[in-house]
């Protein structure tokens, strides 16, 4: 079993590696924060604003693990599950946001240049490499099956990234006085948001469309359920995904009539369940078993 199996790591780990994270970047943000200002470093700035983003992302990474882990109730049946969808999908919709701003001020001092202190951008982005190459081990520890703490990883991964260019930046502005070398490092960052922000947003919307899994392919599902002998025919079938790893599988099955009259209609659900969660790992599925004759006068009936 991997270390990133669901099962072996708990909501506590997963919670205390947010925490972790989130003290270490809040406390160098501040930091970095004061150290752009000072330097007059655009890259400083840019991987400032995406720490804020970074920050908001891992405190809705904790609030929606709080909130993934309340029970079901009568008005939330699934309990809410999903709140780390909308949790990945903000994370990436503010990186979208945040790229924008950035890519906007750094196409401006391209073509205006401003003085730009390079060993204080140098000093500055090791010590961010440092404090995310730490939050990148404390979050690689955590459940990366979820896409609310895959979220939160990529955030941090795509800062370590761009506190390295940002030293890059810095080298090249001491050595040849090329102050643009800024401005293009706060550009790479952008390309890296961008990157991250269509990694989290691509899944997060397929799954709040309620769109079928990707690695679940329904003719094959249908072939599965026809192999059993009782098994007629298969329709209304419906696969989506309620949040990361929870696929959920809803079918009517049509069986010969004398499956149910002679009390075998338990074997074959027990059945068909265990072969959807053996071959298609879909633990929640909810069947329908019907007679024949019965989808002739069904409302809402579909293949």
């Amino acid at each position: 079993m991997s270390d990133n199996d669901p099962h072996r790591v708990s909501a506590d780990t997963d919670r205390r590696a947010l925490l972790i994270t989130l003290a270490l970047l809040g406390a160098f943000m501040v930091f970095e924060v004061a150290m752009a200002i000072v330097s007059g470093s655009l890259a400083l700035l840019a991987d400032a604003g995406h720490m804020v983003a970074d920050v908001g992302g891992i405190s809705g990474s904790l609030l929606a693990l709080h909130l993934a882990a309340r029970p079901e109730t009568r008005s939330h049946t699934y309990g809410m599950k999903r709140a780390e969808i909308l949790a990945a999908a903000t994370n990436g919709i503010t990186l979208l946001l945040v790229a924008a701003l950035v890519t906007f001020e750094a196409i401006h001092r391209l073509v205006h240049p401003s003085k730009v202190h390079g060993v204080v951008l140098i000093a500055v982005a090791g010590v961010g490499v440092m404090v995310n190459l730490l939050a990148t081990v404390t979050m690689s520890r955590a459940n990366r099956t979820s896409l609310n703490i895959e979220g939160a990883y990529r955030h941090i991964l795509t800062d370590l990234y761009g506190f390295a260019g940002t030293v890059i930046a810095g080298i090249v502005i001491i050595v040849t006085g090329f102050t643009r070398a800024d401005s293009i490092a706060s550009l790479i960052v952008v390309g890296l948001m961008l990157k991250a922000a269509w990694e989290l947003l691509r899944p997060a919307v397929h799954i709040l469309l309620e769109a079928t899994p990707e690695d679940i392919d329904l003719d094959e599902v249908r072939r599965h359920l026809l192999e059993l002998p009782e098994v007629e025919s298969v329709h209304d079938l419906h696969a989506w995904t309620l949040t990361s790893s929870l696929p959920i599988f809803t079918a009517h099955v049509v069986v010969h009539d004398e499956c149910m009259t002679s009390g075998e209609s338990g074997r074959v659900l027990d059945h068909l369940q265990d072969c959807l969660a053996g071959h298609f790992d879909v633990a929640h599925s909810t069947l329908q078993l019907e007679s024949i004759g019965h989808v002739d006068h069904e409302l809402g009936s579909h293949p």
